[in-house]
């Protein structure tokens, strides 16, 4: 039998997907529950390989969750780091940027403000540098194309080369790497939170 928390919304379509907490249902509002369990099964192949893959991730990444302290550790070898990696880059692609912000997050590896302001997570202190290289350059070159148009890609990939290597690293790994938050009521900010150290 497969576990799965149903969460249903104003959408049109049936759609599964794994979070750290387990496999989510993401249903219509009218979905019934026979229609959500004949979707799961006939994703039933989908579902296994992929939660075995992120089990496996778990183990060889460590599947323990963060202390307070441990997340804080890495909030600020993230500011002594990142912004540095930043401002290399940002020199390359001939852009601006505001304020710096570190925050531990359980749905973002980063993001870029209307007003220039960049976001990362703590967490990416726990990839390979060359996939935090990747997360600051697909920020930064949003600072040219807010969206993910064909144009912004070439952006990102005129000056990193392997970002879909290294993408896909992230992909295969970190939905195991945000399991690792202290448990917190909400999706977006870990309860153990770093506050917004800003540089």
């Amino acid at each position: 039998m497969i576990l799965y928390e149903i969460i249903r919304s104003r959408r049109k379509t049936i759609a599964l997907q794994i979070t750290p907490a387990g496999p989510v249902v993401r249903a219509p509002l009218g979905a019934s529950e026979k229609q959500i369990e004949a979707f799961v099964e006939a994703h039933r192949a989908w579902l296994e390989k992929n939660t075995a893959r992120i089990e496996a991730a778990k183990r060889q990444l460590g599947a323990s969750r963060l202390t307070e302290t441990e997340l804080r550790q890495l909030a600020e070898q993230a500011k002594a780091y990142i912004p540095g990696r930043v401002a290399l880059y940002a020199g390359q692609m001939g852009v601006s940027y505001g304020r710096i912000t570190i925050r531990a997050q359980k749905t973002k590896w980063g993001s870029c403000s209307s007003k220039k302001n960049l976001n990362f997570n703590c967490l990416l202190m726990l990839t390979p540098p060359e996939v935090i290289d990747s997360i600051v350059v697909h920020e930064l070159a949003h600072l040219k194309e807010m969206n993910h148009s064909e144009r912004f890609y070439r952006e990102v990939l005129r000056v990193y080369p392997d970002y879909h290597k290294w993408n896909g690293w992230l992909k295969a790994n970190g939905t195991a790497l945000m399991a690792r938050l202290p448990a917190s009521g909400g999706a977006g900010t870990a309860k153990a939170d770093i506050g917004d150290l800003s540089v």
